[in-house]
């Protein structure tokens, strides 16, 4: 085909191998189109929310696997299906509502997510993460999470709750992250600090709480990881991961707490212990997302006291932080 290696080399140069120059300019405006395009996209939908609603709430609660009756306890509530808002993704899971909740709760402004997004639902981890951002635009400045996880710890019992002290994020390790790409300086800074990503005085306040309403004996303490399924952990992945420190294991929630710090909000996060982790080979327990759900219905009444006591006295924990 050549008639010589000289000839091929041109050819190479001309239409493989791009000048320094070039590959430097559509870098350049990759990137500026990347930010740009981010940074409208959150604001459209920020936009749209704060032309349907009166309500500027300070206050942002997402809701896990079958813990969507957060939203349900709202007064004076208005409802959003994911579908309309711009550029919001939609819930695929079952036990996920798919909706945003304006209203009150304990007095206090609130807006709640009715289902989340998860990576295995096929989106970009910047999608997944895209309501924090929306939450910031509108006004939010805390932000409760549930999920619903597997727990590692042995001592732990199913239906107990387990206050998130600190995350491994393992999608993190292989480069999944909500902050890849350009930094928006509108939000945060290049490089946030995570090791006070879980605030102590909401974790403590939690504690409190807990304990005034005789919740102590199954709230707890510990570190979540978070994997990006779909499929369940395997007992080899549940053993090491214990062995690192974890204490529960889910799908959710890491990706949207850093986002969350990033843009200066912060961040209270349960998991409620739906199964027990199978790390013996011997078992003959299989987990499954049925068990998530009904574990979800049995104990969402405790986690939904909990919670609307804590919103309750979220600015007496704001003013004794500053």
């Amino acid at each position: 085909m050549w008639s010589s290696v000289t000839s091929f080399v041109d050819f190479w140069k001309r239409r493989v191998i791009k000048t320094p120059e070039k590959m430097l300019r559509r870098s350049v405006t990759a990137k500026a189109h990347f930010a740009a395009s981010g940074d409208d996209e959150y604001q459209a939908a920020a936009d749209w929310l704060m032309s349907k609603t009166s309500s500027r709430p300070t206050v942002g609660i997402v809701c896990g696997s079958g813990l969507g009756g957060l939203g349900e306890m709202l007064k004076e509530r208005q409802v959003f299906k994911y579908a309309d808002i711009p550029n919001f993704p939609q819930s695929t899971v079952h036990g996920h509502a798919g909706q945003l909740v304006f209203g009150t709760l304990k007095g206090k402004a609130c807006v709640c997510m009715q289902g989340r997004f998860h990576l295995y639902e096929g989106y970009p981890v910047q999608k997944v993460a895209l309501p924090m951002r929306v939450f910031k635009l509108i006004g939010v400045e805390t932000v409760i999470l549930t999920n619903a996880a597997g727990g590692l710890n042995q001592d732990y019992k199913v239906g107990d709750v387990m206050i998130i002290k600190d995350h491994i994020n393992m999608p993190g390790f292989a480069g999944v992250n909500p902050l890849v790409g350009p930094n928006h300086d509108r939000f945060g800074v290049r490089f946030p600090c995570m090791s006070d990503a879980y605030d102590r005085e909401l974790r403590k306040m939690a504690h409190g709480v807990a304990a005034e309403l005789d919740f102590g004996d199954f709230v707890r303490e510990g570190v979540y990881c978070v994997l990006g399924g779909p499929s369940f952990e395997t007992i080899a992945e549940c053993r090491i991961l214990h062995q690192l420190g974890a204490d529960a294991v889910g799908m959710s929630t890491v990706h949207e707490v850093i986002t969350a710090r990033h843009a200066g909000m912060r961040c209270l996060a349960m998991s409620l212990i739906t199964n027990r982790a199978v790390m013996d080979y011997e078992s003959q327990a299989k987990a499954n997302h049925e068990e998530v759900l009904e574990t979800g219905r049995q104990q969402a009444a405790q986690l939904e006291r909990l919670v609307s006591t804590l919103v309750g006295r979220l600015e007496l924990c704001h003013n004794k932080s500053l």
